[in-house]
This record gives C-alpha cells, sequence and structure tokens, in this order.
C-alpha cells in the first residue's frame, strides 16, 4: 500500500523539525494575503464601475511563460501555474486552468476563496459560458486590454452583445494595489552570428513578405516575441528561460521598425540593426506609431497573439487581415544549419542527463538528495556542456506522488526526500548555443508496485510506437496522436495534455504551429514539414500515488515518395535510456519490444564513446547492449489492455 502524501509531507517535515501545524499556519497566513487582495481588487472594481474582471496568464504579447512583473494573476489567486485565467467578480471568484495544472491548482487554490473551473471537463462552463450565463445586462466586464489577445477581445464583444455588455479595457487595476510589484523587464540583447542562426535577417524577410503578399496584405504589426527574435537573429532574457526581449515589429515593402526599449541595446546590437537598415523606436512607442499611421491599408495581424488594445487602434487606421503569423511557420521549419547543431547538442545533452541518472542511481541510499539538490545536480552535469546559456525552463522533478502533478515544482518550503524505492520524474532542458532541449526520463529508485510497472511499460510501449510512425504528408499531429495514446487507452487511462509540442531553436521551449494532440483544436492545427521538430511525451498520472513521462524530441523528415505521395518519418534527437528496472516485458508486443530494444542499443553506441569506464559498463548493463535480441514468430502474445 502506498504512504498518502499528506503522511509522506507530515513524515518529510518531522524529520527537518517543521510540523505539519506549521504548514497549515503558513498556508492561512498566505490564504488571508490572497482574500485581502481579492477585497482590496473588489473595491477599485467598484470605483471603476466594473462587475466582472478578467486576469489570464499573459503579458503584452499573450506569451506563455511571462516575466514576474506580468504575474497578476498569480498575485491575486496564488496560482502559480503558467496558464489559467482568474475571473473575480463581487461575491466570488474563479480560476480556470487546463488538465495539466488541475492537482497543482486544487492545492494552491484551497482556501483562498477562489473557486478551480477545469477546462474541457465535462460540465464545466467556458469563461465565455460562464460569463454569458451569470452576468446580467448592462453589467461592466473589464480587464486590461494589453494582455487579452484581440482573439479572445472580440469573442467577449461578440457572445456578450446581446446582453449589452461594455467592455472597459483601458486600466491595469492591479497597478495601485500591487505596490511592490517587480520593474518592467528591460534585460540585455545580443545578436545571434548568422552562422549559428542559419538564415541572414534579409533571407528572412524576404521570405516573410512574399507570405505577406500572398495574403492579400501590404504592412504587418508581429506581436509574437519568439518570431520576433527569430526573425530579426537577436536574443534577450526578459523573461526566465526564454531568450526574449520585449519588442514589437511593423513592417512594409520598404521599412523595418523594430520597437524595443533603447536601454537594452549596447553598441554592437545598434550598429547590426543600422547595417540591416532596421528603423529602431522605444518600445512604449508603438500606440502613438499606430494611431499616426495613414488610412487606407491593408496590415496583417494574428489576433492570436496580438493585444485587444493594439488590434483597437490598428484597426482604426488599417483594415485588418487577420491570419496567422507568417513566421511562425517558417520558423518552425528548422534550416540545415539549425538542424545540425541541433543534433550535436542534443547528442551532448543525453550525455549530461544519462550521466545524472548514472549518479543518482548509484548514490540513493548513501547520501541524502532532494528534488531540488537533484536538480541542481542535473543542472551541473548541464554546466559543463560548453555550449550551455541557460536551463529551457525549471526542472520538474517530481519524487513519487508529487510526480502526478505534470507541471510540479519543489520548492525549499516543500519538497521531498528521495528513498531507495519508487520513482523520480525528471522534466528538464537547456538552452545552448546551438539548440533548446526538452527531455523527461522516470528513473526507477528502488522498488516498485505491479500497476506502475504496467503503467511505466504502457508509456514507454505509446513513445515508442511514436517514433517509428511512418505517414503521408498532409497528416497532423492529430492523426498520428494515438500511436503514443493506445496502449495507454487500452487501459482505460488517458493523459490530460497534449503529446507533443514544437520547440524553439535557442528560444522558447513551446513552439508552434505543430503539435501532437488528439483533440481537434481548429486553426492551431499545422500540417508536418520536414524539418519541424516535435516532442513525444505519453504519460500517466495518477493522483497520490505516481506520475510517468517519458520525452524525446524529434524531427519531421521526408520519406519515400511514390504514386501514393510523400510518406515522412521521425529522426531522433534525444538519446538517453529508458530505465528497464520498470519494464515488464509480457505487455509489449514482439514489435514493441523491438522498437525497445533497437532504441536501446542506439543510445549505448551513441553516448558510450562520451562516458567514462564506469559509466560505459554501467550503461551497458542497463540498456541489455549485450543482449541477443531475435524476435520470433508467435513468441510474446502479451497485452497491455
Amino acid at each position: 500500500m502506498q504512504i498518502s502524501i499528506k503522511q509522506k509531507r507530515n513524515d518529510f517535515g518531522n524529520r527537518h523539525g517543521r510540523s505539519h501545524s506549521t504548514k497549515e499556519r503558513r498556508k492561512d497566513m498566505e490564504n488571508k494575503v490572497i482574500q485581502d487582495r481579492l477585497a482590496a481588487l473588489r473595491a477599485k472594481m467598484k470605483t471603476e464601475g466594473i462587475d466582472y474582471y478578467m486576469m489570464p496568464t499573459a503579458d503584452f504579447h499573450n506569451s506563455e511563460y511571462v516575466n514576474d512583473y506580468f504575474k497578476v494573476r498569480e498575485y491575486f489567486c496564488g496560482f502559480t501555474g503558467s496558464n489559467g485565467t482568474l475571473v473575480v467578480w463581487q461575491e466570488g471568484a474563479g480560476l480556470w486552468t487546463d488538465g495539466r495544472y488541475f492537482i497543482q491548482a486544487e492545492r494552491e487554490l484551497e482556501g483562498t476563496g477562489v473557486a478551480l473551473y477545469r477546462m474541457q471537463e465535462e460540465g464545466v462552463p467556458t469563461i465565455t459560458e460562464f460569463l454569458q450565463k451569470n452576468m446580467e445586462e448592462g453589467q461592466t466586464l473589464g480587464f486590461d486590454g494589453r494582455v487579452i489577445s484581440a482573439a479572445d477581445g472580440k469573442g467577449y464583444e461578440k457572445k456578450l452583445a446581446d446582453k449589452k455588455i461594455p467592455i472597459a479595457y483601458t486600466n491595469d487595476l492591479a497597478e495601485e494595489i500591487w505596490t511592490d510589484r517587480p520593474a518592467f523587464p528591460a534585460g540585455r540583447v545580443s545578436v545571434l552570428a548568422e552562422e549559428t542562426a542559419g538564415r541572414s535577417f534579409e533571407e528572412k524577410r524576404t521570405q516573410m513578405m512574399e507570405k505577406l503578399a500572398e495574403e492579400g496584405a501590404d504592412s504587418f504589426l508581429l506581436t509574437r516575441l519568439d518570431d520576433l527574435m527569430w526573425l530579426f537573429n537577436i536574443r534577450g532574457c526578459d523573461v526566465e528561460c526564454n531568450p526574449v526581449a520585449m519588442c514589437y515589429g511593423y513592417f512594409t515593402k520598404d521599412e523595418s521598425v523594430l520597437f524595443i526599449q533603447k536601454s537594452a541595446l549596447d553598441g554592437t546590437v545598434l550598429g547590426y540593426l543600422e547595417d540591416k537598415k532596421v528603423r529602431v523606436e522605444e518600445y512604449a512607442h508603438i500606440m502613438d506609431y499606430l494611431e499616426k499611421l495613414p488610412a487606407g491599408g491593408k496590415a496583417l495581424v494574428d489576433t492570436r497573439h496580438c493585444s485587444y488594445c493594439l488590434y483597437k487602434l490598428l484597426a482604426g487606421k488599417q483594415t485588418p487581415v487577420e491570419k496567422n503569423n507568417p513566421t511562425e511557420l517558417l520558423k518552425a521549419v528548422k534550416n540545415p544549419v539549425e538542424l545540425a547543431n541541433m543534433e550535436k547538442i542534443y547528442l551532448k545533452d543525453s550525455v549530461a542527463l544519462t550521466k545524472f541518472i548514472h549518479w543518482l542511481k548509484k548514490n540513493i541510499g548513501r547520501m541524502e538528495i532532494t528534488e531540488i539538490t537533484a536538480a541542481d545536480k542535473l543542472e551541473e552535469f548541464r554546466r559543463q556542456i560548453p555550449e550551455f546559456l541557460d536551463l529551457s525552463f525549471p526542472t520538474i522533478a517530481g519524487y513519487k506522488a508529487n510526480a502526478a502533478m505534470m507541471h510540479y515544482e519543489a520548492t525549499p518550503e516543500s519538497h521531498a526526500v528521495l528513498e531507495p524505492e519508487g520513482m523520480l520524474l525528471v522534466d528538464s532542458g537547456g538552452q545552448y548555443l546551438g539548440g533548446t532541449t526538452d527531455v523527461t526520463r522516470t528513473i526507477v529508485l528502488g522498488p516498485v508496485t505491479d500497476e506502475i510497472r504496467r503503467h511505466y511499460t504502457a508509456v514507454a510501449a505509446g513513445m515508442l510506437q511514436l517514433t517509428h510512425a511512418r505517414w503521408l504528408h498532409g497528416c497532423t499531429g492529430r492523426n498520428l496522436d494515438i500511436l503514443a495514446r493506445q496502449p495507454i487507452w487500452n487501459m482505460g487511462l488517458d493523459y490530460k495534455c497534449g503529446t507533443g509540442h514544437g520547440v524553439g531553436y535557442i528560444l522558447n521551449v513551446h513552439e508552434g504551429p505543430q503539435g501532437l494532440r488528439w483533440r481537434y483544436v481548429g486553426g492551431a492545427e499545422a500540417v508536418l514539414e520536414e524539418g519541424m521538430d516535435v516532442t513525444n511525451e505519453p504519460g500517466i498520472y495518477v493522483e497520490g500515488s505516481h506520475g510517468i513521462r517519458i520525452e524525446n524530441v524529434m524531427v519531421a523528415r521526408n520519406d519515400v515518395k511514390n504514386e501514393y505521395g510523400q510518406f515522412m518519418h521521425f529522426d531522433t534527437l534525444t538519446w538517453v535510456p529508458i530505465d528497464m528496472e520498470a519494464i515488464d516485458e509480457k505487455y509489449l508486443t514482439e514489435t514493441q519490444r523491438a522498437f525497445l530494444y533497437v532504441y536501446q542499443r542506439e543510445v549505448f553506441e551513441k553516448l558510450s564513446p562520451c562516458l567514462d569506464e564506469e559509466e560505459r559498463e554501467w550503461l551497458r548493463a542497463e540498456t541489455r547492449a549485450d543482449n541477443t535480441f531475435i524476435l520470433k514468430k508467435g513468441e510474446n502474445t502479451g497485452s497491455l489492455a
């Protein structure tokens, strides 16, 4: 019988001189702070004549991850996840978030008075449906129009029109309440050399303007930060782990204007931009610029990423051409230089993680290791790589039941001590001069239950089936997702997130438009093109017990082309062993078992030259590299069903 997470936390607290009641008192104090902040916000709403006020997880560019300055939603409810929208009204408050965060949100919101709305769950209304049902005719909806996308803002306009709901979008109500708000980000900007980027700004701009012409537009407002970094071949540091700088771009046939904080630019960057004939304006001048645009033109704008506030200004001067940013797809298809660099970096990153796994298995039970010190040790291995720049996201290291929270984060106040039993899930990655990595392994530290072995085997089987996918060009990730989920669905289980996402090149760890998911998401789908990278990360998460995820990154490649069309396949970038201690081969089909042993053998062949003798011999045993694996017809009839 598994020890409950509550009991484990009690044991951990007692061993370190902290009682459970102390944690409860701290939580009560935190809840009181949240309640006071909400009370102050409601008072401000009343003064401003706002009945419902909305706070998303976003900055002025609708980024997924944001600088501390923009964590308004977290400030007012205490939920720390990367996705969620808080809605506050006089009688209550609600947080909407996705399945990755259900467990985390439930714990963080407990006692705050903020209700949790589990997105896409049966019977749970969307925010729009909630507002349509609960707002009375003539009431006012408010939000900071700089952090709400144009698509969402226009959607609220349309859906609430029948109730004559006005929208107040020009004020940030947090401004006066959050008195110790962090400073607005303005980190140093650097230039990415063209030999590293693979293509110059001029080449990328030409491609972009060709796409613009195809859409019938004569200008382009670009607000997405990672697209701007890619296009201009620059990088910043305004968001933790995401090498982006706060900026906007406006492009016409004759001019490229970059709105950026000039204080973040040194002489080298200014000289580079001048050489590229880029006009540099202050970041804050974007609104004045749009207000002064001549009327009559057609400007392409991506309403998913452009703010509602900027869209309103632009639409007052130009005819909006509402299309996806052409830069998004151009960025997603990695060029040959990027792919070559990524292959080298992923091998080095795989070596670092493999060395960490060896260290962990060797030292567990011999020294105290916590979720935090384990993550620190892995970062130490990565920092030994000469090209290392930063982590690509804060490492997720979840032991036993903590791993059931997909985006769990250990803190000095709340974390587990690892023991020689159970499993540790480690989801991590690095930013390197040559690529951005993202990899997850669930590592056996000691005895595990039969149920866990069965679950782990299903996750590994799904990951390997997707690795070996073959498909015709024209498929999206929705066509392939079943390959990863099938062994898990066969057991009546699922994971509440996509199977994969694109990964940036020395950029954001989450990138689109490509992805792997079973659910239809409309315009967010994209055909898988040669050169697109994508993660492959099925999992199983059992609240109060365990979480399992195995993640590799792959690149889509063209295969044979014949009378049926262009066939495609994936090339693997990640080479880290799958933990055979958690594999129960009776649950594998012959094909799945072949996939497993082929992958393990390749891991050993690629990594062994980079390891010392002790690590090499450990990896030989870990991967079963010396096993003679010959499939015999009918040898394995095991099933995961």
